[in-house]
């Protein structure tokens, strides 16, 4: 009878921690921001300087993936938070950021408007994400068409519900003159 090599307990135990290691290393999911940008969002509390950084964030990985030379961005504040270096990753990991961030975009107008529903950056804010997005579906519609890996079009799928919603509800404001009427007369 054939009786295997026993095996020390401490080489298992060593197998056992490092697989696990592994696996909650490819279980972490990825910050659909860098550091610094992160940082921008800490540092912009107003809900219209915040949707500005989530547009530079998106802009910065469509540059990615287009190959385009990012332009350095200038500061408006001494105090504000570099933009740190680019962010890094396969194209399917750059379009699942923009989803998440589009998202996150999402999740801080929404929470302005239950806080103050009359807040007029609530408008300002979603104006500028709505006409961002806008040229977000052409570039990604363009993608979709020219891909067959299913990570691309699984983030591509998920951008482009996220900018339906925000299209929708930006299609529903009212022009922006009619904001600045009901200003002047109360």
């Amino acid at each position: 009878m054939f009786l295997p090599p026993r095996i020390p307990g401490r080489l298992v135990l060593l197998a056992v921690v490092s697989l696990s290691f592994a696996a909650i290393a490819i279980a972490q999911p990825r910050d659909h921001l860098t550091d610094q940008e992160t940082d921008l969002i800490r540092f912009h509390q107003q809900l219209d300087k915040r949707v500005d950084v989530f547009i530079k964030a998106m802009d910065r990985r469509f540059a990615i993936i287009n190959g385009l030379e990012q332009a350095k961005t200038k500061k408006i504040d001494r105090e504000e938070p570099e933009w740190g270096d680019l962010p890094k990753g396969s194209r399917a990991q750059l379009l699942g950021d923009i989803a998440s961030i589009l998202d996150e975009a999402i999740t801080n107008i929404d929470d302005v408007s239950r806080r103050d529903e009359k807040s007029p950056l609530i408008s300002r804010s979603l104006r500028k994400l709505s006409a961002a997005t806008n040229g977000y579906v052409t570039q990604v519609k363009s993608m979709a068409s020219q891909t067959k890996d299913a990570d691309e079009l699984s983030a591509i799928e998920r951008v482009l519900q996220h900018a339906e919603q925000i299209i929708e509800v930006g299609n529903q404001l009212p022009s922006p003159s009619t904001d600045k009427k009901k200003k002047n007369n109360p």
